[in-house]
């Protein structure tokens, strides 16, 4: 049995990538979009430790999603979008970065 990992774990598994990096976990169904407002972090901990109450909320709310038509339009026809993103096993959580941030 795998145990749930710690804040400090997820913490130090944040990493950058490019959309054509990320776009495979896509074709399996496992990319989650978690919006700005929500911390990484907080969002990965909570799937990871099936904190249903909370991922049901940040679904209701939008705060995560499965990437929209109008986005994966967007983030294919510039492949080299930033993204922060998390893998909290099986999914692989993203958040877009703007092109302002270094």
């Amino acid at each position: 049995m795998t145990s749930t990992p710690t804040r400090e774990e997820l913490t130090l598994n944040v990493d950058m990538a490019r959309w054509e990096w990320l776009r495979p976990h896509l074709e399996r169904g496992g990319l989650v979009v978690v919006s700005p407002e929500l911390d990484l972090v907080a969002a990965g901990f909570s799937i990871a430790g099936d904190d249903s109450a909370a991922v049901s909320s940040w679904i209701a709310t939008g705060r995560i999603a499965k990437p929209s038509a109008a986005q994966l339009f967007d983030w294919d026809a510039e492949p080299d979008t930033p993204f922060r993103f998390l893998v909290a096993a099986p999914y692989v959580l993203i958040q877009p970065l703007s092109p302002l941030v270094s």
